[in-house]
């Protein structure tokens, strides 16, 4: 699973084929088949393993007695810090693994399309969770949470997209402001909160 994961973030599905996912897991042709039908299968289960690994540390970045605001500065962070050890890793920012393979199948592989936006989903309830605690809070005023958050994740993910088309980590430093912007708050006031 982490072979298929690695191979196609860092370059894309298409070219990735079950030869090159079995070389770089070191396993056998046959041994492949005998636990998945094709490469879109073994995708979504890599896909659903890697998320449940994130929504732990998710978990505690959005952990309801962290300070509303300070979850989405720490999400930032992590998102920064994470792309930053890709980059040594890789020598590229490789941006949101999601999106990147999302943006390539949407319209060939359904059932990979699915979980990916199951996935996504699932990253915008965690922002839209800050907002309502923030707004409950006194924090920001907002009238539509959900639409924040998507505004919020749609403007992080293009800062992610953006980093890995530039190749340059420090698009990510912009991340926490453009979010206060979006919710309307000042960053000095945010400290405050």
């Amino acid at each position: 699973m982490d072979a298929v994961l690695e191979l196609i973030w860092s370059g894309s599905y298409g070219s990735t084929t079950i030869d090159h996912i079995c070389e770089r897991a070191g396993v056998k042709k046959g041994s492949f088949y005998y636990f998945f039908d094709c490469k879109s299968e073994l995708a979504v289960e890599a896909f659903e393993d890697s998320w449940k690994a994130r929504r732990i540390e998710l978990d505690s970045i959005f952990s309801p007695i962290v300070a509303p605001l300070e979850r989405l500065q720490k999400y930032c962070d992590f998102g920064y810090d994470f792309q930053r050890e890709i980059k040594t890793k890789h020598g590229h920012v490789l941006g949101c693994p999601q999106v990147s393979l999302g943006s390539e199948i949407c319209t060939q592989e359904e059932g990979l399309q699915k979980k990916i936006q199951e996935i996504m989903d699932q990253k915008r309830k965690y922002i839209e969770s800050a907002i309502r605690d923030a707004q409950a809070a006194g924090v920001i005023e907002v009238p539509d949470a959900g639409a924040k958050a998507r505004m919020i994740l749609a403007y992080y993910q293009g800062l992610l997209t953006q980093a890995r088309i530039q190749n340059d980590v420090e698009v990510l430093r912009e991340a926490y402001s453009g979010m206060l912007t979006i919710l309307g708050v000042k960053e000095k006031e945010a400290v405050a909160a």
